[in-house]
């Protein structure tokens, strides 16, 4: 069998991988620190409890486990504390990323699938967003994350490790099955926070701004089921097996959806009352973020399976309800 080393494993995307890397016959090797993973979300391999930022625990997981790939999802991720505590953001999410990639460069483990962001384009100057916009990050966060895929072109020119770097945009939704889902503390993800307010366990949902310039006044994003994201992260895995090149590819429907829409899709699925707030506009809040997956579809093969904005909401909504843990 082979083994993947899945670093942040134990988080939402991660643990959806992992769930995926099984059925597609890898055995992913969880290696997380649990500062935001939970240890009920590691099912379907082993679990090595271990931080990215300790070299000697990652060469021991490369002894122990002698993977055959990894895939990164070990990152902080809340954008206002990147801004607020940037040297949290560069020392865990550059720091540990080099770390990991020298101990991969000693251990001879030859390929990465890099969970990556739309983060690092920025603000943009046209959408859909495709893979050669320039990406200018505007938040400590993105420009961890654009450090580290230059990192791994420059390792892939030096040592030959080839990576796929994953741009996301908005990851949402939950495993069909129920086995794993979303479990932020704090919660920023909007299709959570609108389902807190349907169950009663927020009192409302506070919409930044409803004066974009967008059809209904509310930004738009592109919202991505996370098991599709789970998908993308197996073929890329296998197009780096079959020979594939370092590269990156955008993930996302290529569809936006309004807040509004997004409130509206959630009324329909729970029928429940979501109570609103409108309040101001967030400082640096693009009106509309949505991805161009072309590349992905055409080179990876990878069609998204839970696109339907209603479906995506309702998984999460049988999450919410069901959580396993």
């Amino acid at each position: 069998m082979k083994h993947v080393l899945v670093t942040g494993g134990a988080g939402y995307i991660g643990s959806h991988a992992c769930k995926a890397l099984a059925a597609a016959g890898y055995v992913p090797v969880t290696f997380d620190n649990l500062v935001y993973g939970h240890r009920w979300a590691v099912r379907w391999g082993p679990f090595v409890h271990g931080d990215v930022l300790d070299r000697a625990a990652l060469d021991a997981a490369m002894r122990a486990w002698q993977p055959v790939a990894v895939m990164h999802f070990a990152a902080f991720a809340y954008v206002g504390e990147s801004v607020d505590n940037p040297g949290r953001y560069y020392r865990n999410n550059v720091a540990g990323s080099l770390n990991l990639l020298e101990a991969m460069r000693d251990a001879r483990v030859p390929h990465l699938v890099f969970s990556s962001t739309c983060a690092t384009y920025g603000v943009p100057r046209a959408v859909p967003i495709a893979e050669d916009h320039p990406q200018a990050p505007i938040n400590p966060y993105g420009a961890s994350k654009l450090m580290v895929e230059r990192m791994l072109q420059d390792f892939d020119a030096a040592h030959g490790l080839r990576s796929v770097s994953l741009r996301y945009f908005n990851a949402a939704g939950a495993d069909p099955e129920g086995e794993t889902g979303e479990s932020h503390d704090p919660e920023t993800h909007l299709i959570p926070l609108v389902l807190d307010a349907a169950a009663g366990s927020r009192p409302h949902i506070t919409v930044y701004g409803d004066d974009h310039p967008t059809q209904d006044g509310t930004c738009i994003r592109d919202y991505i089921h996370v098991s599709d994201l789970a998908q993308a992260h197996v073929l890329s895995l296998r197009a780096l097996e079959a020979g594939a090149a370092t590269t990156a590819y955008n993930l996302g429907n290529g569809r936006g959806f309004s807040v509004r829409e997004v409130i509206d899709a959630a009324r329909r699925v729970t029928g429940c009352d979501i109570p609103v707030v409108i309040g101001p506009r967030r400082a640096g809040d693009p009106p509309e973020l949505v991805g161009d997956a072309t590349r992905a579809r055409s080179e990876l093969g990878w069609v998204p399976q839970h696109a339907d904005l209603d479906e995506i909401v309702r998984t999460a909504w049988h999450w919410h309800n069901y959580k396993k843990y």
